[in-house]
């Protein structure tokens, strides 16, 4: 910790044990970002995000980096809810988070979701780094608010990147300072939870699925490349994880 708020990083690396399935032989985390090994499935590892201190707090930094080489499966989730919060130190906080993974790999990024309580001001960065032939289910969900609240400032940026081709960059602010519009009819259109699903298959490159309705405030699109997004709002965090749920599902 530092007069501006706590600086945290920490890393995961998965690979191949040479037997068929995954080890971890970089597995560094604390505080706010301790990591726990939990029981595999199968050739996949999983990992545990296990928040130890409150945050991420005004002022805070928190860097997350997963590598996943060659023949390697990781499976990455959270313990329970990042709840951005408001802190002693003035200025937003930052959580950046870095995926890379190899040809032939697999990652399956799926964290509970993040809230964005009043007061708070939170910067997200996720950029994920592909090769050719990789694999990745990426799950994003952000509540503004917890109940009964009004949510804090949150901008959120994501970048997908294929082989140094860009399949997704976008950004979404949200909350007291965003610019305007943020909660009309044409973006959260009153709702107060969010969530986005990118899956990226190399056999989408040949039968990506169809554009597709999933109801009044999901969608499902291929991108550009072997990938597909889908897009939710909804009123509350446990509808929103059943449409991204029920699409993951669709896909197979």
């Amino acid at each position: 910790m530092t007069a501006a708020g706590v600086r945290a990083r920490a890393r995961i690396v998965a690979r191949g044990d040479g037997r068929g399935g995954t080890a971890l032989p970089v597995l560094d985390g604390a505080g706010p970002l301790a990591l726990r090994r939990v029981r595999a499935r199968g050739d996949e590892a999983r990992v545990m995000v296990v928040g130890a201190m409150s945050g991420p707090l005004g002022g805070d930094h928190l860097r997350l980096r997963a590598e996943v080489a060659e023949g390697a499966r990781l499976h990455v989730g959270s313990a329970a809810a990042t709840i951005a919060l408001p802190g002693q130190h003035k200025g937003e906080a930052r959580y950046d988070v870095e995926l890379d993974v190899a040809g032939g790999a697999e990652l399956n990024w799926l964290p509970e979701q993040l809230i964005s309580a009043d007061g708070s001001d939170l910067r997200v960065r996720t950029r994920a780094e592909l090769a050719p032939g990789a694999r990745l289910v990426l799950r994003e969900e952000q509540v503004l608010g917890r109940a009964g609240e009004e949510p804090g400032r949150l901008t959120s940026r994501l970048t997908v990147r294929l082989a140094g081709r860009t399949l997704l960059d976008q950004e979404l602010s949200c909350g007291p300072g965003a610019p305007g519009g943020w909660d009309g009819p044409a973006v959260l259109g009153g709702h107060r939870s969010l969530g986005q699903l990118i899956v990226v298959r190399p056999e989408f490159a040949e039968a990506p699925p169809a554009a597709r309705s999933l109801g009044e405030c999901a969608a499902l699109m291929p991108l550009a490349g072997p990938a597909v997004l889908v897009s939710a709002l909804a009123p509350d965090a446990l509808r929103l994880r059943r449409l991204l749920d029920e699409a993951l599902a669709l896909l197979g």
